[in-house]
């Protein structure tokens, strides 16, 4: 039995082993998120020994009340999984998640008695009952949630994309080939879990030599790679910088200026739309990038981001410039950007009766 639960699952235990030791490694990833991944991976497996029992049971004949119990232990796993990698991946959500799968998992608890989403028949062929469908449309669910909530918070590049869609893909298999494939396909599914999952985190290493580790913003380097490319399309710059991130420092300390930073990055991303990139220079300085943007999409983004910071309890300075302004490079539409938002933060900082140091080079704290 164990010999054939080993030959069945081998891959899966071996990329399961690799995740398990790349995490142990890793000095990416806080320890939240390491920990809500080792329960991930240990959540896998146990659905893989769960698989491994019906699907064994079944071919011995017999034991329909077991077979039961398991079935309704594999029909609530995977939107419980689902449900983890979405807490996991995404730090605002809360337990709340969970609570669809919750429901299902009793339901399926209760089918083990009533039938109403799967029942053994005394011939021991299983038959799906009124609710049968249930876990499959839950199942559906999540995944149309996690794809749409990662690409949300994404910052819509080719090393982002890629990774969500394996990952949705690979749970959205689920839904498709057990009735193309049947019972056979049950038994990879747990090893295509394993692989999607492994897939996102190294595709996510490789995300961070791009990306601000605390405000999920590309970085600096990112900057520098992406004006290089294709700067024909580049049609716009808006250079955003927060007010009083100092006196944040001073009086709530660093942890208190890190919340700041990450709420303003929040705004950028939800003011943004298409085409729009968006970047972390360095301490309060970020700037976004917009290709092939018109000047009246450009004063809409500011305006939407001013809408956005105005819903904080925070603050910044603006500074923006379009081609049609009459710049003739990038370089140019920054300083012209930068100019305006500089203007913008010593005025801020006149009206307020503020001291202010001046101002320190792009990688300083304002």
């Amino acid at each position: 039995m164990i010999k054939q639960y080993i030959l069945w699952n081998w891959g899966m235990i071996l990329i399961l082993a690799a995740f398990a030791v790349s995490l142990k490694e890793t000095v990416f990833l806080d320890k939240t998120t390491i920990r809500r991944m080792y329960i991930l991976i240990v959540a896998v497996f146990l659905l893989s020994l769960v698989v491994f029992a019906e699907f064994y049971l079944t071919d011995l004949g017999g034991h329909a009340n077991a077979r039961l119990v398991l079935m309704a232990v594999r029909y609530s796993a995977t939107p419980f999984i689902l449900a983890m990698v979405i807490f996991t991946l995404v730090k605002e959500l809360r337990w709340f998640i969970f609570l669809p799968a919750m429901g299902l998992a009793v339901i399926n608890v209760l089918s083990i008695f009533n039938g109403l989403v799967f029942s053994i028949g005394d011939d021991g062929v299983f038959r799906r009952g009124p609710l049968g469908y249930l876990p499959f449309i839950m199942v559906g669910l999540y995944c149309v949630f996690l794809i749409y909530i990662l690409i949300k918070r994404s910052n819509k590049q080719v090393l982002e994309i890629i990774p969500i869609a394996f990952l949705g893909s690979s749970f959205a298999s689920g839904l498709v080939l057990p009735f193309i494939y049947g019972r056979d396909y049950s038994r990879i599914f747990c090893t295509t879990i394993a692989i999607a999952l492994y897939v996102y985190y190294v595709f996510s290493i490789l995300k961070l030599t791009k990306v601000d580790a605390l405000t999920g913003l590309l970085n600096r380097q990112a900057y520098y790679a992406d004006i290089s490319s294709d700067p024909e399309e580049i049609t716009a710059v808006v250079s955003v910088d927060m007010n009083g991130l100092k006196a944040i420092n001073d009086n709530g300390g660093h942890k208190a200026g890190d919340e700041a930073l990450t709420a303003l990055a929040m705004c950028i991303l939800r003011a943004r739309k298409r085409n729009q990139l968006c970047y972390r220079l360095g301490g309060d300085e970020f700037v976004i990038i917009c290709r092939k943007t018109s000047q009246a999409e450009m004063l809409q983004l500011v305006e939407n981001l001013k809408k956005q910071v105005a819903e904080t309890k925070y603050s910044c300075s603006i500074g923006c410039s379009h081609l049609d302004d009459g710049a003739a490079s990038v370089d140019d539409l920054l300083q012209r950007s930068d100019s305006m938002m500089y203007a913008e933060k010593a005025a801020y900082y006149r009206n307020s009766g503020r001291d202010r140091r001046h101002r320190r080079e792009p990688s300083a704290e304002g």
